[in-house]
């Protein structure tokens, strides 16, 4: 394959998740950084799979009914953290707001199964996501207005690899920023190129820890080579496609609570553990 450039690889992942993984494509003028989210996309998923659950909050609030709502989805967040009220919803003024549906365990229930399809994944190239300043990431992934994941995409043959996008995550992501704050909006950052992927699900500046999230290659770390496309599209062609990754958040993250002993305290430390290929790197 002749591709030279990190904006062919993101060509790549971006058009394959339109075209064939089940998303649509986002708009960084559509995220609002200070509260880390697309407040149109919450409100759209609300209205559209709980018509009912908004006739009864608009009955209240009237035209300050959106405004309500995120507030309300901005402090469980802050709260609960992220994967519980996507898995468990959130309360507003009484009333139980779901902001994902997950797919039923009788795929028969047509209604259940057609609230699931509503569910829209969203990818954004060059999201903007500082209140502070013009930074970006190369790929966010949105779940109904929320982010749940960031990629840095690096490519070898123009003298970057997966490396600088480590060290990208390290320097010059800052983790106090709303939508790097840990289990609070995004569960996990991948650094990508042609040929590996590493991921790490909190940033911690230079203490950060990645992760290889690879395949194998004879017995050993990497990738196998492919013919027809890079040795990491698996994991926009499957980690990252629609249904796969829905599943993945419904069943397979989960946040793990270790309690350590530094000196004479005990201090509880949080992390998030998202299920990993099997590799042997």
């Amino acid at each position: 394959m002749n591709k030279h450039s990190e904006t062919r690889l993101e060509d790549a992942v971006i058009d394959h998740l339109i075209t064939e993984g089940g998303y649509i494509q986002g708009n960084s003028k559509d995220f609002d950084p200070s509260i880390a989210l697309e407040p149109s996309r919450v409100i759209h998923f609300i209205k559209e799979t709980q018509p009912q659950v908004w006739k009864a909050l608009e009955a209240i609030h009237s035209g300050n009914t959106e405004k309500v709502i995120i507030d309300s989805l901005c402090k469980e967040l802050e709260i609960k953290g992220v994967l519980k009220v996507l898995r468990y919803g959130f309360k507003c003024y009484g009333r139980k707001v779901m902001i994902a549906v997950f797919a039923p365990n009788n795929k028969m229930n047509p209604d259940t199964l057609a609230l699931y399809n509503k569910n829209i994944l969203s990818v954004t190239r060059q999201l903007y996501y500082s209140p502070k300043n013009s930074n970006s990431v190369d790929i966010a992934i949105f779940l109904n207005g929320i982010p749940l994941i960031t990629a840095e995409l690096k490519n070898a043959m123009t003298g970057q690899s997966v490396e600088d996008a480590k060290i990208q995550y390290k320097k010059d992501r800052d983790p106090d920023e709303p939508i790097f704050e840990f289990k609070k909006r995004t569960l996990v950052h991948f650094a990508v190129d042609q040929d590996l992927v590493f991921m790490t699900t909190r940033l911690e500046k230079d203490k950060t820890s990645f992760l290889p999230f690879n395949l194998g290659h004879n017995g050993g770390a990497g990738n196998p080579p492919r013919d027809d496309n890079y040795r990491t599209a698996y994991l926009w062609e499957e980690v990252w496609q629609k249904d796969s990754f829905l599943d993945i958040l419904a069943q397979f993250i989960h946040l793990q609570i270790e309690e350590k002993k530094v000196g004479d305290k005990k201090v509880k430390r949080e992390s998030m553990i998202f299920p990993r290929y099997h590799q042997l790197d």
